[in-house]
């Protein structure tokens, strides 16, 4: 059996939000990252593994 593992937080540092209310650091927005000690596991995994991908997408949009 593995050793369960936790979920990091994606601040890059870069703690600043975007006139679109995500942070231009870790693409979390001001609701999510002050939530994040609060999440379970499954909802910070989402988070890094569906919406911020999702959202990474959108900006690389032209």
């Amino acid at each position: 059996m593995s050793e369960p593992v936790a979920i990091l937080s994606p601040c890059t540092g870069i703690c600043t939000l975007g006139a679109d209310g995500l942070c231009l650091g870790c693409l979390r927005s001001g609701d999510e990252i002050a939530a994040w000690l609060a999440l379970d596991d499954a909802e910070r995994r989402h988070i890094m593994d569906v919406v911020v991908p999702e959202r990474a997408a959108q900006r690389a949009l032209p």
